[in-house]
């Protein structure tokens, strides 16, 4: 129906797709997307966060549907490539090209011209050769005599340069320009990519580096709590040694009171039966003085 806006059809997934291969208006998207906060930033390095926002930018257009969306590396490494091509369209421009046909060289161009100054173009002429000294001339049929050669060669030496004599003009040899234009603009292009490769082994070095280093890090953690670990261990010993040998006192205590007690009671209780022997006996004594006196009386 009319006024009613149709979706796009899903990817087919029979079809092959690669994740690098990226469309104009992706592209358009994604240079704007970057460009607003490379300039926000100052013209500084985009952060993991500002990476994810160009993503969601880019995925947000009108058309994304049809690809996969496209993460925040993926977006950083077509920058770094679009980058890549608008150096190697600057050489082109310094050697002499009117202008790029490439789309999206005066968008870069505005952003990016600055950090990458144009280099000097090389001389459309070449140095003109040194100029040869002039041969003697001579007829054909009648050479000159190696004696009279000799001499006219010492003449012509001896003789002072005058100065307002002038030497014969050089002629100028004709020079291809387009030939010296086009091998400048390979040895450019040549150059961009040994930078860039150099650029990305330089960068896959440090991320190898830095991955070493973390690695290292993470070794030296993991014998450092091993090392904590064996302390904590060696400091629980020590303390179950300690707390044994309270107990084996507190229990000797024990037992060395508990003898003390026994040997009180043992001594409290002869006491007791010393004194009550002792009362027996007196008491006996006492009623025995009272039979006698009571026998006494009687008799």
């Amino acid at each position: 129906m009319e006024g009613r806006e149709t979706k796009p059809p899903p990817p087919n997934p029979a079809m092959p797709y690669r994740e690098d291969c990226w469309s104009e208006g992706a592209t358009a998207a994604l240079i704007e997307a970057w460009g607003d906060r490379y300039v926000e930033l100052n013209r500084g390095n985009l952060r993991q966060k500002h990476w994810q926002e160009v993503a969601d930018a880019v995925n947000s257009r009108r058309g994304a549907a049809r690809r996969p969306p496209r993460t925040d590396v993926q977006c950083k490494n077509r920058i770094d490539t679009l980058k890549k091509k608008y150096k190697t369209e600057k050489a082109k421009i310094a050697d002499g090209a009117v202008e790029s046909p490439w789309p999206f060289y005066p968008r870069l161009d505005a952003l990016i011209g600055d950090s990458f100054p144009a280099k000097k173009p090389l001389p459309s002429h070449p140095p003109s050769p040194p100029l040869a000294l002039p041969l003697p001339f001579h007829r054909k049929g009648s050479p000159l005599p190696a004696a009279a050669a000799a001499a006219a060669a010492a003449a012509a030496a001896a003789r002072p340069l005058d100065s307002k004599e002038k030497r014969p003009a050089a002629t100028a040899l004709p020079v291809d320009d387009a030939f010296f234009r086009r091998n400048y603009s390979a040895a450019a292009a040549a150059a961009a990519e040994r930078e860039s490769e150099s650029s990305s082994r330089s960068s896959v070095e440090r991320s190898r580096s830095s991955r070493e280093r973390i690695a290292r890090g993470l070794k030296r953690r993991r014998e450092g709590y091993g090392e904590g670990f064996r302390q904590l261990a060696r400091a629980i010993l020590r303390l179950g040694e300690i707390y044994e040998k309270i107990e084996e006192e507190k229990q000797q205590q024990m037992i060395d009171l508990e003898k003390q007690r026994m040997e009180f009671a043992k001594g409290l209780e002869f006491q007791r039966m010393q004194i009550f022997v002792d009362s027996q006996v007196q008491l006996e004594k006492i009623k025995r003085s009272k039979r006698v006196d009571a026998e006494s009386y009687l008799s």
